[in-house]
């Protein structure tokens, strides 16, 4: 089977990658309705309205996920969905959670394999999302050859805001790109780190992390994208902490908070450890493997400490993952460059004692097929 990577654009250094691969994706959720009693009459309140657009989340042979943002916490909608031409399939209840500010995480359960669905948000019998279309992943193995697919990825999305921003010229600018992927019809969105710049005003309190996640999530120009397919994300430093921030950094749990609110993901951590983001997912016949540079990095220039971006355990973890991976192509995603030899800024040539143990358990274990994607 024939795949291709071409580039298609930059919002500083904001790369898009399309990849032909395998499988394809989706996913959707919502409502509940609530009456207040004012004298004798039972009054039915008016819809309260999603901030921005959904967005859908990695779909599964079976069921499929989508995001949503809400206006406060325990705001009740429901998610009607079914089956592309036919009448309704079902709905589903869901409410905003306060904990992850206001997010909605809604999964669908009891979907057909390789079945596209629409699904849209309801709020007091009244439509408050564009209607969402989605595919879930097709039922191959030992029936046919794996179906193509179209992986976009990019990293570095700076959007401005000027009462926040530093002085003098902005960083960002010119958000059409997004506009650009939306209609690319990709089956599969990888954000590969600083998918936000958190400023100093926001370092200080959870609040801060949800306000740029927000602003981001709001933006005109991503709104299509958000919907267009569904999305999958690892963190860099500035999605983490301050610049070039490591593990030390004193709110990572603030980072990780707003992580899981924001990004609706197979799963947040190492297997039986608490903390960071790591993760696998199965499209088509590729694995993709979602590392964790911050969490447990121990940054180069500490001079009595022994410096890595993996650590033992992910480190552990992604070798025997990968050692028991059937998949053709495995995709390694991290946020920053790991194979260029260049020992500048953050690239992992920066840590040749942990990058010298990766590259040789992998070749040890004759583990082929590997492909780093990197921010």
């Amino acid at each position: 089977m024939n795949r291709t990577i071409s580039a298609l654009s930059s919002i500083r250094w904001f790369l898009v990658l399309v990849v032909v691969a395998s499988g394809i994706t989706t996913g959707c959720f919502v409502p509940k309705s609530k009456r207040l009693h004012v004298g004798n009459q039972m009054v039915r309140p008016s819809a309260i309205p999603l901030i921005g657009s959904p967005m859908l989340g990695p779909t599964e042979l079976r069921s499929a996920r989508i995001w949503a943002l809400a206006p406060g916490p325990d705001v009740g909608y429901q998610v009607v969905y079914g089956k592309q031409g036919d009448a309704p399939k079902d709905t589903m209840n869901v409410q905003s959670d306060g904990n992850r500010f206001n997010a909605i995480h809604a999964e669908i359960p009891h979907l057909e394999p390789g079945t596209s669905y629409w699904a849209y948000f309801v709020s007091e019998n009244q439509a408050v999302s564009d209607t969402l279309f989605f595919q879930t992943q097709v039922l191959w193995d030992f029936r046919m050859d794996p179906p193509p697919f179209k992986l976009m990825t990019g990293s570095c999305a700076f959007i401005n805001e000027e009462s926040y921003d530093r002085p003098g010229k902005p960083y960002g600018g010119d958000y059409a790109i997004f506009e650009t992927m939306a209609a690319e019809e990709a089956d599969l969105m990888l954000w590969l780190g600083d998918n936000i710049y958190l400023r100093e005003v926001d370092f200080g309190s959870p609040s801060g992390y949800a306000h740029r996640y927000k602003h981001v999530r709001t933006l005109p120009e991503i709104q299509n994208l958000l919907a267009a397919c569904p999305h999958l994300a690892i963190w860099d430093d500035h999605d983490f902490g301050p610049n070039d921030c490591d593990g030390s950094w004193v709110h990572k749990d603030w980072a990780q908070q707003a992580f899981e609110s924001f990004w609706y993901n197979p799963s947040y951590g190492l297997p039986g450890h608490a903390g960071g983001i790591t993760t696998q997912y199965r499209f088509g016949d590729v694995d993709l493997f979602l590392l964790d540079n911050r969490y447990h990095r121990v940054n180069h220039d500490v001079k009595t400490d022994v410096p890595q971006i993996l650590g033992k355990e992910q480190m552990d973890w992604l070798i025997a993952s990968l050692k028991r991976s059937k998949a053709p192509f495995k995709l390694v995603a991290i946020g920053g460059q790991m194979l260029s030899d260049a020992a500048i800024y953050e690239n992992f040539a920066q840590f040749p004692e942990e990058r010298k143990e990766l590259l040789d358990r992998i070749a040890a274990e004759n583990i082929k097929g590997v492909i780093f994607l990197t921010g």
